[in-house]
């Protein structure tokens, strides 16, 4: 096993897979991961959604910019494509008129793949819609399922075929910084290496202050899901994702089965988070009420941790006062969606690289670490 490398990634999940797959185009990269298999935590548990009008700006911005990367991977990269056909699709009953309009026009901001539904053309989308008080529904036609595993196998995959290593059960226990060089105790043994990428999820203050750092104000939040059967006899695989103006609740197929959440965001501390059974009974409620679907028994539930700072947008660069120190996290429910662009981002910063045309559309200093208010807002 290496000792050394250029770069040290703390965190094997999306974010810091990606990272590494950049850097390792150029550079000798280690990728240190706390659990027994990278992805564990939040990158595992995604609904897997590439959905270009979620998000604060940045988030869109990098979104946009990773659309290219899906479409054609690098070649090796998957064995197959990355995205498939879903679609979006958000509705509304009497008096979400204003909520419709003002999506209509965020998704028009960032798409030109996008359709305004009268209430006949939303039901025959998805027929499971409540018809009464039936406004219509807004649809996002470009919107499509992602198949992280084969994401986030590709970035590690990248990284060993360079060279790099990815090395699982190396919790990090201490940081230290001499002549220029940051010294990592973990789980596995001692790495060293002049530049760490901070790419612990829910788990990046934490490691901040091992390395001296202010905390960026992380708050890991839990997201519920449940998976329940589709009415029998109904043919459900070509439906859109479709959730409600209010954001009570999404649903979208799923290997047969379809998948629902309650869009919660419940504060928590870092852990191995679990579905709370108010978080479920909340989903099927509105799921309920707003469709005719019937929730009889849950085949599985699950949770996962989305790591927000103050204002929404991802923490990625330079720590303004530790060197050598880089941060990529807060990538909120927007990790998936976002991880070519933003590790390539990153890996421009912390090898000082001005940032290629991909990402001409992205402000690094809206998402810097150095922002102002990060933590205090």
């Amino acid at each position: 096993m290496q000792a050394r490398s250029d770069f040290l990634v703390i965190g094997g999940g999306i974010a810091g897979a990606s990272a590494a797959w950049w850097l390792s185009r150029t550079a000798s990269v280690t990728v240190l991961e706390l659990e027994s298999q990278p992805g564990y935590h939040s990158t595992g548990r995604s609904a897997a959604l590439y959905m270009a009008s979620y998000g604060p700006p940045q988030v869109r911005a990098l979104t946009l910019a990773s659309r290219p990367f899906f479409d054609v991977p690098p070649p090796g990269f998957a064995e197959h494509p990355l995205l498939t056909p879903r679609g979006a699709l958000l509705f509304a009953h009497e008096g979400g008129e204003a909520a419709l309009a003002a999506h209509e026009a965020l998704v028009r901001s960032v798409s030109a793949g996008v359709r305004r539904l009268t209430p006949a053309e939303a039901l025959a989308q998805v027929p499971v819609l409540r018809p009464k008080g039936l406004l219509g529904a807004v649809l996002e036609e470009d919107a499509t399922d992602i198949d992280v595993d084969a994401l986030l196998q590709g970035f590690l995959r990248g990284v060993r075929a360079r060279g790099g290593q990815v090395v699982c059960g190396a919790g990090v226990q201490a940081l230290r910084r001499t002549g220029g060089e940051w010294c990592v105790q973990t789980g596995a043994g001692e790495f060293r290496a002049p530049v760490v990428i901070n790419a612990a999820g829910a788990w990046a203050d934490a490691v901040g202050a091992l390395a001296g750092a202010a905390p960026v104000g992380l708050v890991p939040k839990r997201r519920s899901a449940l998976l329940f059967s589709a009415p029998e006899g109904m043919a459900t695989g070509g439906w859109p994702m479709f959730m409600d103006a209010a954001h009570e609740f999404y649903v979208k197929p799923d290997a047969g089965l379809l998948l629902g959440s309650p869009f919660n965001a419940d504060p928590v501390v870092p852990h191995d988070v679990q579905a709370e059974e108010l978080d479920i009974a909340i989903a099927i409620d509105a799921i309920e009420r707003m469709t005719t679907l019937t929730v009889r028994r849950p085949r599985h539930v699950w949770a996962g941790l989305r790591s927000f700072v103050a204002d929404g947008e991802c923490v990625i660069g330079q720590d303004p006062l530790v060197p050598g120190f880089v941060w990529a996290a807060g990538q909120g429910g927007y990790g998936i969606q976002t991880a070519p662009a933003a590790g390539e981002l990153c890996a421009a910063l912390a090898l000082g690289h001005a940032l290629p045309a991909s990402l001409a559309g992205v402000d690094p200093a809206a998402v810097s670490p150095a922002r102002p208010g990060l933590a205090e807002e």
